[in-house]
């Protein structure tokens, strides 16, 4: 029957954290059971006691930390942990998901072993169902990531799938995916096995316990209050599922956790006359927007509608979830699918339509790590309905993170500071998981967009370049051109553009590139991260060069391309700084590092110094004036010398342009193309564009977007903070030993960990690819995370990737790794490695030759005007 398949373990521990909620399932009465004291004081206190909290607890237990509590406000998995379907997925999009579906799938299986819980742990393996080419293309491209991780996979035929699952219905199919090992399990069982592993290991658990708030002090975890009473900790860990975004405004001091719930529908049949075997396969038949899988022997079946339903958008509150209201005529699209695809079930009972709560994030991503505003509040939430396939993986991460200060991964993409507090409006959610729950099953092309929440956060000439045909993306909130739509183009046509191949702005951008080469664009980058730095004596200076790897000790006015680092050497950001004063320095950084760089600074300067941090991205627009007249642009309007002599590179001045005073000129594009950056006070930003539009007419000015900048800088080999680098990656193992000042006697964080990488050699190296044999008009593009091989063998993955109107070829850069043929494991990559060998990108399982090089590079290309007659030069450092 259905509430089996939603039972929970009733186990007996002996152990004291189980005492509590043992007593109450076993028939206790409550008094009896809310009796049992809390302890005064923990380590840790998880919220939450389904599969996310029993993860985090059970990896905090075998790192070595036992002093935890784990609070329920239910009882244990009766949440919507108790509601999953069971389908462990390991078929991603991001490397990241993959790894920690992955980690969970081999963790799950041989938990009933360690625990002696039994899970319903049962090998099946998933199908996914193409029924068109674009599907299949998307379908080859994650099997080409799964084959290189270790996890097996294989397209195959509609005649195959038949083989493999005889009752579906194959005729409209164009291919589908094989991952043999997925598996299905009893969530709420792996959950209390989870528990069950902790409390073993000394995690005490309380169920009908419910967190009113966590108690902060100077920006740091105090304690949580209970409605039981008060637990002194250092950490607070909210996985509180669908209520961790209210339990997070109910702190002494809010933190936003942006997430927001749906109603999600999948039924339960009968047997079929010949029940289905326990190991018959998972079926994501993504195009009808529905999965299935074996229950029982009959179906469970449901899907990711395109009109969901969000709920509890007010905060409303319950101590379990229980099943909600049945909507057949809302599912009725659903199981008209699933008949198409199964026809043989039309006449097979169905014993329920089961309604359940699930929970979305604004970009289809879960969320995790410590919040920037108070110190030792850790989140594990918003699953987007994969919380079984990620909590293994994702407890794991987090647990480390607590731990030794970083998790094993980079998880930038999962990161709680990716988002700022404009995501956490109650109207933005609701309408974001609208658009986000149809999307877990829409076509994701290259380069798509949310449609909602837009025009959150926009620069003053926003009305002034949509009006000259700006087409919009959004990043960290802000609108952002991609490119400009010339008159007389199709507007509908583009906007409904979707594929895996040449696109169809190739040409509007390849206009936009040129005139950056020739003559001069503008490019509005308002959305760049603008911090000041201030001090009243030489703390400034002092606390920077401590956080920073370039030598800030610079003269006033230049410029330095610098990392922050963290302990490990890896970039906690990527930034230009100049330096205004003595006293004062301008920090410029990527879009998305907003909150991020905020934490991080905060975090490491003293409580004590007279340092002022202030963000002023909102004070300046910034225009990026690209391109060889640029110079002449500048001169007319200004009235100064703007000639290298008085301009040098890299160098920072306070003009007056126009009427406009107090604009803060640089003498860098981030393209490597010559031109200016522009910071100009908001208030003059309409005046400073109109007299540049007007003066640059005579040059052959035009609007730029950010699709041409990421051609320009991919083809110079300038390697962005997010796409290239990350928390994990040195500037040893992407060729910026210049920008480091391990040789000056200047401490800083990271210096230990370089000089030793310097020592002991680097185990992968930033290169750049030229595809050789890749027809750009008929063959699939790279986008980024193709696989890379060198002699056959695999050696790493792409980052990002562009094409390179000034080669006619596409370029993309990864990172090379030597493992070793025999045993697996890393080697030193050393430029010599990576020079002699022969290389090729996978692109959706085709193969295609590519010449590599590493940075940093001078001038890599002699360009010849028939695309056969390209050659790469001969490299050397500038």
């Amino acid at each position: 029957m259905f509430y089996r398949l939603l039972s929970v373990v009733q186990r007996q521990r002996t152990s004291r954290g189980w005492q509590n909620w043992s007593s109450a399932r076993s028939g206790a009465s409550a008094a009896e059971a809310h009796s049992v004291a809390l302890p005064a004081q923990a380590q840790v206190v998880i919220c939450g006691g389904g599969i996310m909290g029993t993860s985090v607890a059970y990896h905090l237990s075998k790192l070595g930390w036992k002093d935890i509590v784990l609070l329920e406000q239910g009882r244990l998995a009766a949440g919507s942990t108790r509601f999953c379907a069971g389908i462990i997925s390991t078929a991603r999009h991001l490397s990241i998901e993959q790894k920690m579906a992955d980690y969970s799938n081999r963790l799950y299986q041989q938990l009933e072993q360690e625990t002696g819980i039994q899970t319903g742990y049962t090998r099946t393996g998933s199908i996914f169902l193409a029924q068109t080419q674009d599907r299949l293309i998307s379908l080859k491209r994650i099997n080409s990531r799964l084959n290189v991780i270790g996890i097996p996979s294989e397209i195959i035929s509609p005649k195959k799938v038949a083989e493999l699952h005889p009752l579906l219905n194959v005729h409209d199919l164009a291919g589908a995916m094989h991952v043999p090992e997925d598996a299905v399990v009893s969530s709420a069982d792996v959950a209390l096995a989870l528990a069950s592993a902790a409390s073993q290991n000394g995690v005490q658990i309380y169920d009908r316990t419910s967190v009113v708030h966590v108690m902060t002090k100077k920006g740091e975890v105090t304690g949580v209050e209970t409605d039981k009473g008060q637990i002194e900790c250092q950490y607070f860990v909210n996985c509180a599922g669908q209520w961790a975004y209210e339990l997070g405004l109910s702190n002494e001091e809010p933190i936003s956790i942006p997430l927001h719930a749906c109603e999600h529908f999948y039924l339960l049949t009968r047997p079929l006359e010949t029940p289905l075997q326990s190991n018959t396969p998972n079926i994501v038949d993504a195009d009808g927007r529905i999965y299935i899988r074996n229950w029982q022997g009959g179906i469970l079946s449901g899907g990711f509608e395109k009109t969901p339903k969000p709920i509890f958008t007010e905060g409303k509150n319950q101590l379990e979830i229980h099943n909600l209201q049945e909507d057949w005529d809302h599912f009725e699209p659903l199981l008209s699918s699933l008949l198409r695809r199964m026809p043989d079930l039309e006449t097979l009972e169905i014993v329920k339509l089961v309604n359940c709560p699930e929970t979305f994030t604004p970009d289809m991503r879960c969320i995790m790590g410590e919040s920037p505003l108070v110190k030792g509040y850790y989140v594990l939430a918003g699953m987007n309905s994969a919380g079984l396939s990620f909590g293994g993986g994702a407890g794991r991460y987090l647990a480390e993170w607590m731990v030794d200060g970083y998790p094993s991964e980079n998880v930038w993409e999962l990161d709680l500071k990716r988002f700022g507090a404009l995501q956490s409006s109650r109207t933005f959610l609701r309408h974001r998981v609208m658009e986000v729950m149809p999307l877990l099953y829409d076509l994701k092309v290259p380069r798509w967009d949310f449609q909602t929440g837009r025009q959150l956060r926009t620069s003053p000439l926003y009305d002034r370049l949509d009006a000259q045909g700006a087409r919009w993306m959004e990043k960290h909130g802000f609108e952002r051109p991609k490119y400009f739509v010339p008159p007389g183009k199709d507007l509908l046509a583009l906007e409904q553009s979707k594929t895996f191949y040449k696109p169809d702005w190739f040409d509007i951008v390849e206009s936009e590139v040129k005139c950056c080469k020739e003559a001069v664009c503008v490019i509005d980058m308002s959305s760049f991260t603008k911090f000041e730095i201030t001090s009243t004596g030489d703390q400034a200076l002092e606390t920077l060069q401590y956080l920073f790897s370039n030598d800030l000790d610079v003269p006033v006015g230049h410029i330095v391309h610098t990392g922050m680092l963290n302990e490990g050497g890896g970039y906690e950001n990527d930034c230009s700084i100049a330096r205004l004063n003595k006293r004062s320095f301008f920090m410029i950084s990527p879009t998305d590092q907003q909150v991020h760089c905020w934490a991080w600074l905060k975090k490491h300067m003293r409580l004590d110094s007279d340092l002022i941090l202030e963000d002023v991205t909102w004070k300046y627009t910034a225009l990026n004036l690209i391109g060889p007249r640029a110079v002449d642009v500048l001169s007319e309007l200004s009235y100064a010398p703007i000639t290298p002599d008085h301009f040098p590179s890299l160098f920072c001045k306070e003009m007056s342009v126009g009427y406009a005073n107090g604009i803060r000129v640089m003498s860098m594009t981030h393209t490597g193309e010559p031109g200016f950056m522009l910071y100009i006070p908001i208030e003059y930003a309409l005046h400073v564009y109109n007299e540049v539009m007007s003066v640059g007419q005579k040059y052959g000015i035009r609007n730029a977007g950010y699709y041409a900048l990421r051609s320009l800088r991919i083809e110079k080999f300038f390697a962005f903070w997010g796409q290239d680098l990350n928390t994990l990656t040195t500037p040893l193992e992407c060729g910026r030993e210049s920008r480091v000042k391990l040789d000056k006697g200047v401490d800083f964080i990271g210096r230990e960990a370089l000089l030793q990488q310097r020592q002991n050699g680097v185990y992968k190296r930033l290169a750049m690819f030229v595809l050789d044999d890749h027809d750009t008009d008929l063959d699939l593009w790279p986008w980024w995370g193709e696989p890379i091989y060198r002699n056959g063998l695999y050696a790493g993955k792409t980052t990002s990737s562009a094409y390179s109107y000034t080669l006619e070829r596409h370029v993309c850069l990864g990172f090379v790794h030597h493992f070793s043929e025999n045993t697996g494991e890393e080697q030193v990559v050393t430029a010599d490695f990576v020079n002699r060998g022969e290389y090729e990108i996978d692109i959706a399982g085709q193969r295609f030759q590519a010449k590599a090089r590493l940075y940093p590079v001078a001038s890599l290309y002699t360009h010849k005007r028939r695309k056969e007659d390209v050659e790469l030069s001969d490299l050397h450092g500038k």
